[in-house]
C-alpha cells in the first residue's frame, strides 16, 4: 500500500524533530544547556535557520522537549525496575528502583544535569514538565505503598512543627498513606537525587572509592527513613 502525502509528511516531521533533539543533546554534552542555540542546531543539520522554528518556536520549547524526554526516559527506567521486582521484599524492590535510577544517571550524565543540575539562565520549566518529572518519585512511592498495604511499613513520626505540612503533602500526592510518610518520602527523594548527583558531577572523587557498596549502604538508610523493613544492614 502506498503512503499518503499526509502520512509521509508526518513521518518526515517525526524524523526531523528527532534529529533536532539528537543534535541538541550532543550540544548539551559539549557546551551545556545555557549555550544551546536553535540557529547552531540548524546549521549543524544543514537546515535554514528559519526552518527549525517550524519545529521548535524557541530555544525554551526545545529545552522543554529535551527535559520531558529525559524525565520520561528516567521514569521508564525506574518503572521497569519496579515491575521487574514485583513480588520481592520491599527493601529489595527499593534497592532495584534506586539502582536503576543511578544506572540511568551514570549512563546519561548530561541529561541528568539538565533535569537535576543547575537551572538554565533565563529558562523556567513549564507545568507541562510536571507529569514526566513525577514518574521517578511515584515509582519510589509505589514501593512504600505496597509495603503499607502488606502491613510491612513502620510509619515514621511526624517531625515537630510539620504536622500541618505533612497533612497537606499527603493530601496532595499520597492520600492513601499516613500523613507522616509524605515528608519522609520528599526528604528521601531529595537525598537520593543529591547522592546520585554527587557521583555524576564528580564530588565523590578521592572521597568515595567503593561507589557501589556505598550507594547500597546509603539507600538502605533512606529506605528505613520512610519505614521500609528489612532494608539492608544498619
Amino acid at each position: 500500500m502506498t503512503s499518503t502525502p499526509h502520512g509521509a509528511r508526518a513521518r518526515a516531521r517525526i524524523e526531523i524533530t528527532a534529529a533536532i533533539k539528537e543534535e541538541a543533546r550532543r550540544r548539551l554534552a559539549e557546551q551545556g544547556a545555557a549555550e544551546l542555540s536553535l540557529r547552531a542546531v540548524a546549521r549543524a543539520l544543514g537546515m535554514a535557520s528559519s526552518a527549525i522554528y517550524r519545529y521548535f518556536p524557541s530555544r525554551d520549547d526545545l529545552l522543554t522537549a529535551l527535559i520531558i524526554d529525559a524525565y520520561d526516559s528516567l521514569g521508564e527506567t525506574a518503572e521497569a525496575a519496579l515491575k521487574a521486582s514485583a513480588g520481592a521484599a520491599s527493601g529489595e524492590r527499593w534497592t532495584a528502583v534506586c539502582e536503576a535510577i543511578r544506572g540511568w544517571a551514570l549512563a546519561h550524565p548530561h541529561e541528568y544535569a539538565l533535569i537535576y543540575g543547575s537551572p538554565v539562565p533565563g529558562y523556567a520549566a513549564p507545568a507541562t514538565t510536571v507529569p514526566a518529572a513525577s514518574r521517578v518519585g511515584f515509582a519510589l512511592i509505589e514501593v512504600v505503598r505496597d509495603a503499607h498495604r502488606a502491613g510491612e511499613l513502620d510509619v515514621p513520626a511526624v517531625p515537630a512543627g510539620l504536622e500541618a505540612e505533612a497533612a497537606r503533602m499527603a493530601a496532595d500526592f499520597v492520600p492513601d498513606l499516613p500523613p507522616a510518610v509524605a515528608p519522609a518520602c520528599v526528604a528521601v527523594w531529595a537525598q537520593l537525587l543529591g547522592l546520585i548527583g554527587f557521583e555524576v558531577f564528580g564530588q565523590f572523587t578521592r572521597i568515595v572509592e567503593e561507589r557501589d557498596a556505598f550507594f547500597r549502604h546509603t539507600i538502605g538508610g533512606l529506605a528505613r527513613t520512610v519505614g521500609l523493613r528489612h532494608a539492608g544492614a544498619s
